[in-house]
């Protein structure tokens, strides 16, 4: 099938219905609490490697968008494969700290927790099974060495139980949904998100078939139309029968591998049994209740590129839009030390961590992933977003 392009407004006001919330398509995980920049990026992603290359009749982007817009798939069950590569070092215990990862287990919290449990998601290669019966039901399972961790809605109960740990945390749908937003764990999720992006700064067309989980499908190819972002392009195997994502794929602007796959490697429309969504705390599990009075440690996130790294701070401002916006907000101190101030060791890694730079803004840091780069002024500025270094710059001399 030759690529084509379809007509981006009619593109962006399909976006919009996303946005607006007139989608049929049910949710298929539990609001959970995922913050920090590289879970937030999660939501932007190749996938699997495809097994053919249908024949499928013509479709054009705008067709295929609104035919996920219109599905109406309420019940599957599957295993999704996620590998996310931000190009982050290994930091070993620091790592739920730096992505916003609440308690483990021995601290005050619980280890069940979905908010400290599912940012992990944000590195590494996970195996998930999910399922879902409507709006009402979902589970989802990490699968890990000798354990599992699994979060399971159902009717008003939301349970978290980790296997390793043998512990449960309990809270109520409606204040899960108060509290927590939502963690990407289907090629659906992904491509909700990345289709809210869709405006007259993206290119859209289909490119392609492929098969995905022994069904064919179509590749729906999203491309920013400038070149200050980091982002490469996002393609989405669209089954050619439902319409429904499965295989989501960010590869970024500098090439190489995917910052993030995410596909079935088996799925099933059929209705799930109703005990997939059965539990109750194993003997001797220790369970937490969520106290819905209790202030959570991180407040909502702006919707804007790693804005979680300003919550609670004021003065939060979004400069640009697009795949180009980049969230700027004042620390109210000094910027990051340097590894001279540091020194040892530790000084010599702070270095390695970062690129200085300079301009009119005066001087400052920035420091880089694959995706999400952000700009540290030594006043204690911050600029963030999934642009290029330049752009970074450039906004923190525009702001002076």
């Amino acid at each position: 099938m030759a690529p084509y392009e379809t007509d981006d407004n009619s593109i962006a006001e399909e976006a919009e219905d996303l946005r607006a919330g007139r989608r049929k398509a049910a949710r298929y995980v539990v609001p959970v609490a995922v913050v920090g920049v590289a879970a937030a990026t999660i939501g932007l992603v190749p996938a699997l490697a495809d097994s053919g290359d249908p024949d499928l009749p013509k479709i054009s982007a705008q067709e295929l968008v609104e035919k996920i817009a219109a599905s109406d798939v309420q019940q599957l069950s599957g295993t999704v494969k996620i590998t996310t590569d931000l190009g982050l070092p290994d930091f070993g215990g620091l790592g739920g700290a730096l992505t916003g990862g609440g308690a483990r287990s021995g601290d005050d919290g619980s280890s069940a927790d979905p908010s400290a449990k599912l940012t992990e998601l944000a590195t590494g290669t996970h195996t998930l099974r999910i399922a879902a019966d409507g709006p009402d039901r979902q589970k989802v399972s990490v699968l890990e060495d000798a354990a599992e961790y699994s979060l399971i809605h159902n009717g008003k109960d939301v349970w978290g139980y980790d296997s390793k740990s043998n512990e449960v945390f309990h809270t109520t749908a409606d204040e899960s949904a108060k509290k927590h937003e939502e963690a990407p764990a289907t090629p659906k999720d992904f491509a909700d998100d990345a289709l809210k992006a869709v405006d007259d700064t993206t290119s859209v067309t289909v490119e392609g078939t492929a098969q995905v989980a022994g069904r064919d499908a179509y590749r729906l190819v999203i491309k920013p139309k400038d070149d200050g972002s980091t982002v490469g392009q996002i393609t989405v195997a669209v089954d050619a029968k439902t319409g429904t994502p499965l295989k989501f794929t960010l590869t970024p602007a500098s090439g190489g591998a995917a910052v993030v796959d995410a596909g079935f490697t088996q799925v099933s429309f059929a209705r799930p049994a109703a005990s997939t969504f059965d539990f109750t705390p194993p003997k001797g599990a220790k369970v937490t209740e969520e106290d819905a009075t209790a202030p959570r440690e991180h407040a909502e996130h702006p919707e804007a590129p790693g804005a979680g790294f300003g919550q609670g701070l004021e003065g939060l401002n979004v400069i640009g839009d697009g795949w180009d916006s980049i969230a700027a907000f004042d620390t109210g101190g000094q910027g990051m030390p340097s590894g001279s101030e540091v020194g040892g060791e530790f000084g010599g890694f702070l270095d390695s961590l970062g690129d200085k730079v300079s301009g009119k803004f005066g001087k400052g840091t920035v420091f880089k992933t694959r995706l999400i780069n952000a700009l540290i002024t030594d006043d204690g500025k911050v600029y963030v977003g999934a642009v290029t270094k330049d752009a970074l710059v450039k906004a923190a001399d525009a702001a002076k």
